[in-house]
């Protein structure tokens, strides 16, 4: 795969200080597509930057669920962004069956007015949903299951790894959901300075890709005690390494 996305919360600092420059530099390195964050927040700037450096934002991270959706979704389609993730929801709210349930009613109503607008809505997780174990699966799998056809998810392959999934297997039992793959590195902690360049980690990268082969590879890291640019571009060289996987 050639293309891949890179998640811009990685560079959320240089962004603040440049953001036309740091989105240059992330096209610099070669890549085609990002993943911005706080949409609302960034809608002017990104209006700008990515005329500028030709990237496109296929999805996006946004508070969905707690925003108007109505500018979300305005916004979403100016942009050309297809897909709108939710990037987290309390941790509190993964305990139980009938927390998780309320979750994906949500979740539902939400996709249901992106789809007005030509929009899917998606879930993207952290570790705790799946340390939480709802009727013997993770809670993400019981989302999962209560979710429409039009609400998808984006799986963090290493916070499901720190949450204790099997991720290739999970991956095979949430099948055609998953659109996107969140891929990092690291010792497999909550520890984020520990994360490191995509191939350079624990986890079994290319196991995941094979497992989710058509979902699109989002490159993040929370942090790092390397530089961030660097630690991107370490990943896409990895990734695009050996096509034929």
């Amino acid at each position: 795969m050639s293309e891949l996305s890179v998640q811009l919360y990685t560079l959320r600092e240089a962004l603040e200080a440049d953001f036309e420059g740091a989105l240059a530099k992330v096209a610099a390195l070669g890549f085609t597509q990002v993943e911005p964050f706080q949409l609302v927040k960034f809608a002017d700037r990104l209006r700008t930057g990515l005329g500028q450096t030709g990237l496109s934002a296929p999805t996006t991270h946004i508070d969905v669920l707690g925003g108007n959706q109505d500018e979300i979704y305005g916004i979403a389609v100016e942009l050309g962004i297809q897909t709108i993730i939710q990037p987290y929801v309390d941790p509190a709210r993964w305990l139980t069956e009938a927390d998780v349930s309320q979750v994906a009613s949500e979740l539902n109503a939400a996709g249901k007015n992106a789809a007005r607008q030509g929009l899917k809505v998606g879930y993207h997780n952290h570790h705790f949903e799946l340390e939480s174990m709802i009727n013997g699966v993770h809670a993400l799998e019981a989302l999962a299951a209560q979710l429409e056809p039009e609400v998808v998810l984006e799986v963090d392959t290493y916070w499901a790894y720190a949450g204790g999934a099997d991720v290739p297997a999970l991956l095979g039992r949430l099948g055609g959901r998953v659109v996107a793959l969140h891929l990092k590195d690291g010792d497999g902690t909550l520890d984020i300075t520990k994360q490191v360049p995509v191939g350079s980690g624990v986890l079994p990268v290319w196991d995941i890709i094979a497992a989710a082969p058509d979902a699109l590879r989002v490159v993040e890291l929370d942090g790092s005690e390397t530089d961030l640019f660097d630690a991107v571009g370490a990943s896409r060289e990895f990734l695009l390494a050996d096509g034929a996987r």
